[in-house]
Parts: structure tokens; sequence; C-alpha cells
């Protein structure tokens, strides 16, 4: 609570001038009962037509500087509540960018986007309530009952039985409330997943005709929404009846009451047409309050939601000792590296990997699906931690290169080719925002993309859908190899990256990584055999250990899951 609340000291001064208006505004209302009791007991009493007016005009001037003060309350407090959410927002934001992969996955997606937009929305309009709505609740309350008491002492006796009933009322309401809130938000993250992969899997909803299945689950989805929505809005809907009685039963006691004083003279008929009008405004603000209430109520579950966001601890940073260094050859050493995603996972997903790759060598990797391909590669730029062993780059742990640095200096194109909204050559520049078009041609041209692209209309100024949609898949690696390569890494790693390109593009891409001006150390994680024949040296994967490391030749003629794999793919021609 103290974490995320603090943003709003930067705008205190605008906070306090907000309630400061309020407090004017507030002073004007509490003014205008005494003001009519004045008019019907002296002015209409004594037919005194200068005085209602008089009286009239001061009403007015008051209402006006109600109006004004309530007017820049408003702003002043709209003001500090957006720059607060936007504050909030953005360092929401930068939180989940710092996570590591480990973190991120304790997080569903849909869930970060729902903290991100509607749970500090929820926070902030709950502020905004405390500001100008909470703070009037009270001081009205407070000040009617002391005007209210001014006029008759006997009749307050009516809030004795009035304002218990009704704080009985919204604290019951709160009780029960307040779990179902939480589960509303819930709820709603589990909608934004349904429709989220929904739209991301569009293709394959239509490919495989399941429109009707996914309709289906959203209907489920969104139905449990509006239950639990109800059960939460049932119980608010039976505040306000609930306070309407008991305003309405307070109204009835006192102009009982105040009939029986103004039948012996003690109560006049403008101090019992003041004093419902005090009676009302405080009732009426006991029933803000009690909304107010209510939203904080739903409030503290965004509020929570969101802290566990901020208090997430990143598993995955800099050590104390990290420098920024330079990576100058791409020599990379593995020295006995064990590796399991769970921390109490039995199994480890890496055993025991031990290799060395020189620098400007290429390394294939292959094996089975799940066999731990990828999991290696991801530990290279720390995208995961190790638990046992050492990697080197350099001949230096890794973990004495900062984060940063490490991974701007590695090359990295993904098993899914992911693309931005933008244009081809603003996707192209992710990789080295200050290149120019000569270098985002010549890393095109490498990557095999240069021709397709100019033969686009605009060319490189193409604007590409969500996840680069008006592009094949094969159009997709090799815009994002061209994003890797115009970075000019020491370290390149190809994660299945050529698997949606014919042989003869993979070749010349290939082909054109050993030009000396992007001659560095590469990865490639293939699943064609095609494809790290000419490799150096390959490694041998199964169930999260080498099995086997060497050339092509060298694998053929020892290593039997390399023939099968061989064999399985090119035939016994082979």
């Amino acid at each position: 609570m103290n974490k995320i609340l603090k943003y709003l000291k930067p705008y205190k001064y605008f906070m306090l001038a907000a309630i400061i208006l309020m407090i004017v505004e507030l002073i004007v209302d509490l003014m205008q009962p005494a003001i009519i009791a004045d008019i019907v007991d002296i002015g209409v009493k004594n037919k005194d037509m200068t005085y209602i007016l008089n009286r009239s005009i001061l009403m007015i001037g008051l209402s006006l500087i109600g109006v004004v003060g309530g007017f820049i309350s408003t702003v002043m407090s709209s003001y500090a509540t957006q720059n607060f959410s936007v504050d909030l927002r953005k360092d929401l934001y930068q939180k989940v960018q710092s996570f590591s992969f480990v973190n991120i996955e304790k997080f569903k997606t849909s869930s970060l986007i729902t903290r991100l937009t509607t749970d500090i929305t929820q926070i902030q309009n709950m502020i905004r309530m405390i500001l100008r709505m909470m703070f009037r609740a009270v001081l009205l309350i407070i000040g009617g009952f002391i005007m209210a008491s001014t006029l008759n002492l006997a009749v307050s006796s009516v809030f004795i039985f009035a304002i218990p009933l009704i704080l009985l009322c919204f604290l019951v309401v709160i009780k029960k409330g307040f779990p179902l809130f939480v589960l509303v938000q819930k709820r709603l993250d589990r909608v934004n997943n349904v429709m989220r992969e929904n739209l991301v899997g569009v293709r394959v909803v239509k490919a495989f005709v399941r429109a009707d299945f996914e309709e289906n689950r959203f209907k489920k989805a969104n139905e449990k929404l509006m239950s639990i929505t109800m059960k939460g809005s049932k119980i608010i809907a039976l505040l306000m009846p609930l306070m309407m009685l008991v305003l309405n039963l307070s109204i009835v006691g006192v102009l009982w009451i105040g009939g029986l004083q103004f039948s012996q003279g003690t109560m006049t008929d403008g101090q019992i047409v003041a004093y419902i009008n005090y009676l009302t405004r405080i009732l009426m603000a006991l029933m803000r309050l009690a909304f107010g209430l209510m939203a904080i109520s739903r409030a503290k579950a965004s509020l929570q939601r969101v802290g566990e966001v901020l208090d997430t601890e990143v598993d995955l940073k800099d050590d104390e000792k990290a420098k920024d260094i330079r990576i100058e050859k791409g020599k990379v050493e593995f020295k006995n590296v064990s590796f399991k995603y769970i921390s109490d996972k039995k199994e480890p997903v890496l055993k025991d990997i031990s290799f060395v790759v020189h620098p400007g060598e290429t390394v294939a990797i292959i094996g089975a699906t799940g066999s731990g391909k990828s999991t290696l590669v991801n530990l290279i730029p720390r995208l995961y931690d190790i638990n046992e062993g050492q990697i080197l780059i350099d001949d230096m742990d890794i973990k004495s290169y900062q984060l940063k640095g490490l991974r701007k200096q590695i090359g990295y194109v993904l098993q899914e080719a992911i693309l931005f909204s933008g244009t081809i050559k603003e996707n192209i520049l992710w990789g080295n925002k200050k290149a120019d078009d000569k270098a985002i041609m010549e890393a095109a041209g490498i990557a095999q993309s240069h021709d397709f692209i100019n033969a686009f209309t605009k060319g490189y100024d193409t604007v590409l859908g969500q996840r680069g949609v008006n592009v094949s898949g094969g159009q997709k690696q090799r815009i994002s190899i061209a994003r890797a390569l115009i970075k000019k890494p020491k370290i390149l790693i190809l994660d299945d990256s050529t698997s949606a390109v014919d042989m003869e593009t993979e070749a010349k891409i290939q082909a054109g990584l050993k030009k000396p001006q992007y001659r560095c150390t590469t990865f490639i994680i293939a699943q064609r055999i095609s494809s790290v024949i000419d490799a150096d040296k390959i490694l041998v994967l199964d169930n999260g250990e080498i099995i086997g490391q060497g050339n092509h030749n060298e694998l053929l003629k020892d290593n039997l899951i390399y023939q099968d794999i061989y064999q399985s793919q090119l035939g016994k021609e082979a």
C-alpha cells in the first residue's frame, strides 16, 4: 500500500489545494439551510421582500463561490490522480520489463495486462473518490451535525439511531462484498486470457474450424465474470434501499419531534425546514461515504494485485561486481553446466553440459524435441541462470558482464519470429537504432530479405500489421535475422530460425554469415540435417545430455543417434 501511495507525493500540493477548495465548497453548502431558515422565519413571516431578496442574492453569491471552488477542486484532484496513475503504470511496466523469464511465468500475460490497465484505473478512481467525495462526506457529516445541533439539540437525538443503523448496513455490505471484488478481477483476467489466445491464434482457429468451440469457451468465461459481478452488484444494490429507508424514517422522526417542539413554541418553521435540510445532507453524505468505502474495498483488491507485481523480487539481476565489458573474440565455454526450470524439480533439463566454441566457429545443436536445445542457448545471454557449473565468454564468467551490455552484444533470432507494428525498416532498426540505410540494406541482403522487401510498393517503409501478419512465415524469419545481424554481434544464436525458409535460401544465408564483416561465433539450432552439415562442430543432445560432439563426418561415423537422424531425413541413398 505504502509503496503504491508514494506515487502521490509529487502531487501533494495539488491534493492539498483540492481539499482546501473542497472545504470552501462545503462551508458554502452548510450555510445554505441556515439562510433558508432566516428567509422563512424573518422574511416570509414578516412579509419583508427586501430581506428575502438580499438573502437570495447572498445565497446565489455563495453558490457561485461554491461552484468555482468545486470546479477547481475537481481539476486539481483529477490532475493529481491522473499523473499518479501515469507514474504508477510507467513504473509497473518497467518492473515487468525487468522480469526474468521465471518471473514472467509467475503471472499470466492477460493478468499483467489487467493489472496495468483495469487495476490501476480502479486505484486512481479510489484516490479521486477519497479526495473529492470521502473527505467531503466526513466533513459534511461533522459540520452538518454541529450546525443542526445549534438549531435544536433535542431533535438531534434522531442521529443517535440513524447513524449507527447506516454504519451497520455498509459494514455488513463491505464484509460480504470484498471477497467478491477479488474474484471479479480474477474472472476478468480469465476473460482477457481467452480473448488474447483467440486473437493471437485466430488463423489456427479458422483453419481447424474451431470458432464454435472458442465462442463457447469465451461464453463460459464471460458468464462466470457476469455471475460474480452480479453477486457484487446485488450486495451494492441492497445498500441504497436500506439507506433510503433509514433516511425516510429519520425525516419522519424529525417532523414528529419538530412538530412537538413547534407546538410548544421552542422551534420555528424555518428551523424545521433547515433541520430537514441538514438531516438530508448528512444522511446523503453517509450514503456517499458508504459507496466510497465500497469502491475502496474493490480497489483494495487492485492494490494487492498491483503490489504483487511491484513486490516481486527479480531473480535475475547484475552481480555486484559485474562490469560493462566488451566481447572481443566470442569464445564460448560451458563447464559442467546443469539447469532446471523449477527449483524443486528433481530432474534437470540440462545435465553436466561441457563444450568449447572457439571464436568465429559455427556450432550446430541437434536433437529430439524436448532434448534441451533452446534451453541451452537461452543460458548464453542469461535469459535464465544456471544451477550448477559455469559459462564463460572470452574466458570470463558471464556473471561478470552487465546483463544489458551482454545481451546487446549477442544477436538472437528466436524460434518464433516476432515482429512489431511499424515499418520493416523500424523492425530491423530494433537491432541497432543508429544504423544508416546502407547498413540496413546490407543486413537485409545477408538475411536474403532485401529482394522481397523491395518488391513491396513502399519497400523498407512498408507497414507491418500486428505480429507481421501481412508477411509470410519465411519472410518474418528473414527480417528477424536481419534485425539480429545489424548489431554486428560477436555471438549469434539462430534458434531454428530458418525452419520456414527453403534449403537454397538457407544455404545463401549461411554463406553470407561467413563474410568477414559478419563473421562471428554462431549457434544454430536446426531440425534439418542439411542445415548443420557444414558446421564446424555439431552437438547432439538427448534428454538434456550431450551424447555426441564433432563435425558431420565424425558423428556420421561414430554416433548412432546422429546416423538415425541423417538416414531418416535423407533416406538410404545418403
